[in-house]
């Protein structure tokens, strides 16, 4: 048998995904005018927030389970094809930024490595084993969490990581856009993110692809949240690399602290250009190096840092 009679052999029929169905409400996108159909992704676009909404209960879990590995040494991991491959690396590489964590805190796999980023490898998510080598070739712990993500929830790129993780203790979250009584897959956490049908069938790099991005933005940014990386709602840990983010460090100091700005920066340069300890350092009066101190026996916290501070400091 010819390696393509082989493959139409064993093609599995998908139709009967959500995400493979047809969407009655774009019949007619070819003969519809510009305007209508901007009006139409609008429309549609709304179920992908309205799937996220459902599955919050399962993104909460996620999120308090993840912070708790990563306390304790472990690593967040995405691994995907294609669209939701891509979605994971960008997840990954805006953390170190954000929240000023090392590179290794928070990786993207995707299947065909960095050169799938720009160039479609689509091909490679047929290949289980190359998902189970990604994991072994990143050693894996029983710390570890590792996001599978896959719109169709079929990939088996995705299931081949996923089950390799599962081996080796790490905790698993599935995330996928069909029902779990279409394509069911043991995770720890299973979210679905069902947004329905696609403008253009089976492109799910559109609405499928803009549940994700949020699923992501949300887990990540609760995990970094809950880890201690902002303080309210400021970006307390951000890497000040650029003059665009060195200015938002300084609005941060001022608005926080009520200093002016050149006061805010001769103390955002005392703390070696880190917000959180030079924030600590104006609130309780110590220097770089004790300031550092409390906030490493915190874990980085610095509400808790602060607080802890004022208790010893009372009579």
């Amino acid at each position: 048998m010819t390696q393509d009679k082989e493959q139409m052999t064993n093609l599995q029929e998908r139709g009967y995904l959500l995400t493979e169905q047809v969407n009655s409400n774009s019949l007619n996108l070819d003969q519809i005018s510009s305007l209508e159909l901007v009006d139409l992704f609008n429309s549609e676009d709304q179920k992908a927030v309205a799937a996220v909404a459902a599955a919050k209960a399962q993104l909460a879990q996620a999120i308090d389970s993840t912070a708790e590995r990563l306390r304790h040494g472990g690593r967040l991991f995405y691994i995907g094809a294609g669209t939701s491959g891509r979605l994971g690396v960008l997840d990954a590489a805006e953390c170190p930024p954000t929240f000023c964590t090392p590179p290794e805190l928070v990786q993207g796999i995707i299947a065909g490595g960095a050169g799938a980023l720009v160039r479609s490898s689509e091909d490679l998510e047929d290949r289980a084993q190359d998902g189970e080598a990604a994991i072994a070739q990143r050693h894996i712990t029983q710390l570890d969490v590792v996001v599978g993500i896959t719109a169709g929830g079929t990939t088996p790129f995705v299931h081949g990581a996923l089950n390799a993780a599962r081996q080796r203790g790490a905790m698993t979250i599935f995330i996928a856009c069909v029902p779990a009584e279409q394509v069911s897959f043991e995770a720890d956490v299973d979210i679905r993110l069902l947004t329905g049908p696609e403008v253009i069938a089976g492109s799910t790099r559109l609405k499928a692809g803009t549940a994700t991005k949020l699923a992501l933005n949300t887990l990540s940014t609760g995990v970094m949240v809950k880890l201690g990386k902002v303080y309210g709602n400021r970006m307390v840990d951000v890497a000040v690399t650029n003059q665009k983010l060195r200015d938002r460090a300084l609005r941060i100091l001022q608005d926080l602290t009520g200093v002016n700005r050149q006061a805010a920066s001769s103390l955002l340069e005392r703390s070696g250009n880190w917000v959180k300890l030079a924030l600590l350092m104006h609130w309780t009066g110590l220097e770089k190096q004790e300031g550092d101190q409390l906030l490493s026996e915190h874990q980085g916290n610095l509400r808790a840092a602060v607080a802890n501070y004022n208790n010893i400091k009372q009579p």
